[in-house]
């Protein structure tokens, strides 16, 4: 059986998933919230210790209070996994915050992503260490 679509198609997905995160990292920092907003899905659900789960909205609320401070990011996705439609990754992210006027904040995460086909790649729920994926494309 000729696998080489199968492989492709696979590799195809991680480049995607990679290039899902460098761009949610570089909106970020330059402080995108438009292209944030649009690699996440409509009903993204973010769960964050401390606080009740929250949506696309609140988070762009959160977002654009955010103006002027400063946002580096380093990621090292370590595991991507992908499985016919679905796929998971696990992802160490050091964050830098720096608010105008005051000192940086580090904060080290390792998430573990769920993934889910359907079309283009976008963040589908995140909780606390936990960041999905999901892809809408056309069936």
């Amino acid at each position: 059986m000729n696998t080489d679509g199968a492989a492709h198609s696979k590799s195809n997905d991680e480049q995607a998933i990679r290039a899902l995160v460098k761009n949610w990292l570089a909106a970020s920092a330059r402080g995108d919230l438009k292209s944030v907003l649009e690699l996440m899905a409509d009903d993204v659900v973010f769960l964050v210790p401390g606080k009740p789960p929250f949506g696309k909205e609140a988070f762009a609320g959160s977002f654009a209070q955010m103006k002027n401070v400063r946002i580096e990011s380093k990621s090292e996705i370590e595991e991507l996994e992908i499985f016919a439609n679905h796929a998971w990754m696990r992802n160490r992210l050091e964050l830098t915050i720096t608010p105008p006027n005051g000192a940086a904040m580090h904060r080290f995460r390792i998430h573990v992503n769920r993934v889910a086909q359907k079309s283009r790649w976008r963040v589908g729920h995140r909780a606390g260490r936990e960041l999905a994926f999901v892809n809408d494309r056309a069936s």
